[in-house]
């Protein structure tokens, strides 16, 4: 595998070849995934919920988003590194640009990822014009969970559908270098991902964005309670974890997963 970029990933969606995303907290599980061929490699404010055993992940510092990103980068040579800037991080742009700065220049990172659409237009142009790559997450937000009302799936009626939709055509404008989306329907998705040149990773939003992610503790049968719908253990069906993350990068690349049973309508 070279060295992820940007640019290839970009390159990648040209081809139409598909390419794989998976959360690493710890330098062993990082590892592992860059050997199983992950591309990209997410630190993400989920360890608030899989790693310190919070109900959300609203918890979860800056300090502790640059130590773990820390513990990933430095055992990465080729795995593109990206990490969430974590609740209330980015208020205001300048404030954004400062904590981005420290996932990058700390913690190593390669790409931040910030939740939110049109509202975030200005901050996503700001670190754009000041060389930082920035993933823009949209549909499901986790940390807007209280505001939304739980763990739902968004766009599901046309009108949230279009305003997702121009929100990902308006963040590829001001600069976004990949979108993800979380718990849309798989035809909005496909929708999204056709009109926009960046590419576009999916978890819970169908088969046909040009990248898939998951939490690698629940793609492993570790998930607390029930998993969700779009979940699926690659380790049920193989004899060790490094063999669970091979499975993955070739299922999400030959089109195994996600199968409808894991996607949205």
């Amino acid at each position: 595998m070279n060295k992820i970029t940007t640019t290839l990933l970009k390159q990648m969606k040209r081809d139409g070849e598909k390419f794989t995303c998976l959360t690493a907290y710890d330098a062993s599980f990082a590892i592992a995934q860059e050997k199983a061929g992950i591309e990209v490699i997410l630190i993400g404010d989920s360890l608030g919920m899989v790693i310190k055993g919070q109900s959300s992940t609203l918890s979860v510092s800056m300090d502790e988003m640059v130590y773990h990103t820390a513990n990933v980068s430095r055992v990465c040579n080729k795995s593109l590194i990206m990490a969430d800037l974590p609740f209330a991080s980015d208020v205001t742009k300048e404030q954004t640009f400062v904590n981005a700065a420290r996932l990058i220049g700390e913690g190593g990172a390669q790409m931040v990822k910030i939740e939110g659409g049109a509202t975030m237009l200005e901050t996503i142009e700001f670190l754009s014009q000041r060389g930082v790559a920035v993933c823009s997450h949209l549909g499901l937000l986790p940390q807007s969970v209280y505001k939304l009302g739980g763990y739902r799936v968004q766009g599901k009626n046309s009108e949230q559908a279009e305003q997702i939709l121009a929100d990902a055509i308006a963040l590829e404008q001001a600069g976004t270098d990949i979108l993800l989306l979380e718990c849309v329907p798989a035809e909005l998705a496909a929708r999204i991902t056709k009109h926009v040149s960046v590419p576009v990773i999916g978890i819970g939003a169908g088969p046909d964005c040009d990248a898939q992610v998951l939490v690698c503790y629940d793609m492993l049968g570790l998930t607390q309670g029930t998993p969700a719908s779009f979940v699926k253990n690659f380790l049920a069906e193989t004899d060790s974890i490094q063999a669970a993350f091979e499975a993955y990068v070739e299922q999400v690349k030959n089109g195994q997963f996600p199968l409808a049973e894991h996607s949205f309508n």
